[in-house]
């Protein structure tokens, strides 16, 4: 009977002290849990900067072609047409510095052609008068009277290679303007998921810049540049 009782003694001890330890660890598991999710409390968000702005650069290339049986004659006909292309250039105000003659690409016609197929002129010569100037509204001015060129008997070639480029090279001094408005944006919709939330913004935790795009801001208005940024921001919810 004695040895019946310190048994079931023991056995209330270790009852009781296993109880314990699964209280002690149901304890310590809800603060672990609750310490997890508040420090998994983060809302992460998107802030965009745009802005459009006028290209300061333009690259007009203006090029022609001149045929020719001799490659002295040849050689004369180029060196007077690039006469006539910055003749027209000076003339629409662009200045010295502005303009750029190339080498002429030479090609034998003959060489790859027999009998009755060989052109009538063995000799032809691609010639390009590049314009790299700021002056963008004197460029699409030009543009718009190479017919001018045409009438004087410059042979312009017209190909996708040879299209106008406008270019924006500022970049740098708007850079960080448009990375505080795209941070203040981030913050914005941070506030209002905190709002809907119930809780409110806290510190950021991390932060990532992306890189800025320039693209034209239609087909039709090359000249015109849309500038976009987005950063990537956590913040912790308090």
């Amino acid at each position: 009977m004695a040895v019946f009782s310190r048994v079931s003694l023991w056995s209330v001890v270790a009852a009781a002290l296993v109880a314990g330890g699964l209280a002690f660890i149901g304890v310590s598991l809800k603060t672990g849990l609750l310490e997890f999710r508040g420090a998994d409390r983060v809302v992460s968000v998107k802030g965009l900067a745009e802005r459009q702005v006028a290209a300061d650069l333009a690259l007009w290339p203006i090029n022609f072609s001149v045929t020719g049986d001799s490659l002295d004659r040849l050689q004369d006909d180029v060196e007077h047409q690039q006469g006539l292309v910055r003749s027209f250039l000076l003339l629409k105000g662009f200045e010295e510095k502005d303009i750029q003659l190339s080498m002429p690409k030479i090609v034998d016609q003959h060489a790859n052609s027999y009998g009755a197929n060989l052109p009538p002129e063995r000799y032809r010569a691609e010639v390009t008068v590049l314009v790299r100037t700021a002056d963008v509204d004197g460029v699409k001015a030009g543009m718009q009277s190479v017919g001018e060129l045409v009438k004087s008997g410059v042979a312009l070639t017209q190909s996708y290679e040879f299209q106008p480029t406008f270019l924006f090279t500022q970049l740098d001094a708007i850079k960080p303007d448009m990375i505080a408005d795209a941070t203040r944006d981030a913050r914005a919709a941070a506030d209002q998921f905190a709002r809907d939330s119930g809780a409110s913004v806290g510190s950021i935790r991390r932060a990532s810049q992306g890189y800025f795009s320039i693209d034209d801001v239609d087909p039709f208005t090359p000249e015109v540049k849309r500038i976009r940024v987005v950063t990537n921001i956590d913040y912790s919810l308090e």
